[in-house]
This record gives structure tokens, C-alpha cells and sequence, in this order.
């Protein structure tokens, strides 16, 4: 195993976790700031509001990407297990 491999390993790591996360992280937000400027436009300060959208936002993001997100997953997941031989020397 070399640093040139591990280093690979690690940013593909990365990549595929920023993937994964981007469009849950990016619906969240978007939800958030929709929801805060709506209350900051109501004089609206209930902190838990902001929870029911996001959470249903999260869910429908899961339903609709989660096949494909589960799908970068498992490809990952078996290219890191079929290059476990090549490890060993």
C-alpha cells in the first residue's frame, strides 16, 4: 500500500461522502432560509417551526434520490472490497 493509494483512497472517501450529503445538506438549507425569512417577515419566533418542513424536505430528497445514493454507496463500497487483494504484499 502506498501513500499515492491511500491518499486516492481518502479523496475518493471524501468525494463520494460530499456526494451522498450535498443534496440533503443543500434541501435543508434552502428550506431553512425559506422558512426564517417567512418568519422574520411574520414577527414569527417559534424555533421549532422550522423543523416539520425540513424534515418532510429530507424525506421526499430520500425518496426520490436514495435508490441513485444507495446505488454511489454500494459502487464504493465494492471497489474499496475488490482492491483489498492488491493490498497485501
Amino acid at each position: 500500500m502506498t501513500e499515492a493509494y491511500v491518499l486516492t483512497l481518502g479523496q475518493n472517501a471524501i468525494m463520494i461522502a460530499l456526494i451522498l450529503a450535498g443534496p440533503i445538506l443543500l434541501i435543508s438549507l434552502i428550506i431553512g432560509s425559506l422558512v426564517s425569512l417567512v418568519q422574520a417577515a411574520t414577527q414569527i419566533n417559534e424555533s421549532t417551526l422550522i423543523f416539520i418542513p425540513k424534515l418532510i424536505g429530507i424525506v421526499l430528497v430520500l425518496v426520490l434520490l436514495g435508490s441513485w445514493m444507495l446505488q454511489q454507496a454500494m459502487t464504493f463500497t465494492h471497489a474499496l472490497f475488490t482492491s483489498l487483494p492488491n493490498l497485501v504484499h
